[in-house]
């Protein structure tokens, strides 16, 4: 169904030296060699999040309620929003603005596009404009990462720019140089620690989803008819509690591509309530049921990761997907210049996983 190859793009960085930047912009020339934001300690390099502070002891009643009463912080609530409230959300999110380039950290669970009359990103692009004093000039979308991930949403109000930077993305996926690094947490540590998989994947409707299923040995007919091969690069940054930190590259774009690909490899992400499914265990081993004969439901967690976690079994349903679209490389100025990278930070809840796990390096 798909193959794991050992060898990952040399490119790949050391993500957890990088976590915790916010508004940094650097050249890249040969390597990734992520440094920290102006005044942060080095001691902060390993997971900086939005909360920094120092793990509480487990015996501490501060930590268990907070804990408790706010299992997945700063999750965003579109339902209790206007277009003016989440624009004004969005405009605090901003990481970065250059020229006609506007960057911000898309909370999870906001819709990039959506039916007519839903509240989507591309919906309070209006407002969002008047908000960052822009005026007249209407902003697009660049490159975004879907509902259910958190991260970098790059923003041009200028057709040019956005037409460069469409092109630079098209060229380096043709040539096989990930632009973009996404973060995750998966339930199991994939093995090996790091390579490439390859899957054809097609959308089914089921259940009044399209999901993506994986296809074994696409015929030529078959990839005319929408079945597109799929390529990921992946790489276990940390593990902890039998879960795993896992940077993820996509060199392809399919929609939930990499959900896919960490169940394929028995390790789905944290607060995958769609993919993690196809994912059983019988005596202790993992195997992948029939995509089209799987239900859909919430993921399941053995008993000893909801303490770890410090969850009730009724809280899974409401884990945010644990996937952040964590940095991105932009074409320099000039043909011949490096290319710039964009960094943003975690979101809270994935601090707070991050902390209940006691993720550590390999």
């Amino acid at each position: 169904m798909h193959a794991v190859g050992q060898s990952v793009d040399t490119h790949a960085s050391v993500l957890a030296a990088a976590m915790g930047v916010f508004r940094v912009w650097r050249c890249v020339s040969g390597t990734w060699r992520p440094r920290l934001a102006a005044g942060a300690r080095p001691r902060d390099a390993g997971f900086g999040t939005e909360a920094r502070g120092r793990p509480q002891p487990q015996g501490s009643s501060k930590c268990k309620d907070a804990v408790e009463d706010q299992p997945f912080p700063g999750l965003l609530r579109t339902e209790n929003l206007g277009p003016e409230e989440l624009a004004e959300v969005l405009r605090a999110a901003v990481v970065d603005q250059q020229g006609p380039l506007v960057t911000l950290n898309k909370p999870q669970g906001l819709p990039v596009t959506g039916r007519p009359g839903e509240l989507t990103l591309l919906s309070v692009l209006p407002q969002l404009s008047q908000a960052l004093g822009l005026k007249h000039r209407e902003l697009q979308v660049v490159r975004a990462p879907g509902k259910e991930a958190s991260g970098l949403v790059l923003l041009s109000s200028c057709p040019q720019t956005a037409s460069r930077l469409q092109k630079f993305f098209v060229h380096s996926r043709r040539t096989q140089r990930p632009t973009a690094t996404y973060c995750g947490i998966t339930d199991g540590i994939p093995e090996p620690s790091e390579g490439t998989i390859h899957v054809a994947l097609k959308l089914e409707r089921m259940d009044g989803i399209d999901l993506a299923i994986p296809v074994t040995s696409p015929s030529r007919k078959d990839i005319l008819e929408g079945v597109k091969r799929t390529l990921s690069h992946f790489h276990v940054m940390a593990t902890g509690c039998g879960c795993a930190l896992v940077q993820l590259q996509p060199l392809t774009v399919f929609p939930s591509q990499l959900q896919v690909h960490m169940a394929l490899q028995l390790c789905p992400v944290l607060g995958d309530h769609t993919y993690a499914p196809r994912v059983g265990t019988v005596l202790g081993q993992r195997f992948l049921w029939p995509a089209k004969t799987t239900k859909l439901q919430r993921q399941v967690l053995d008993e000893a990761l909801l303490r770890r976690l410090r969850l009730r079994p009724s809280q899974v349903a409401q884990m945010p997907l644990h996937l952040h679209l964590h940095r991105l490389l932009l074409p320099g100025t000039r043909s011949r210049d490096p290319p710039s990278e964009l960094v943003a930070p975690l979101p809270s809840y994935f601090s707070r996983t991050l902390q209940c796990l006691r993720l550590s390096h390999r």
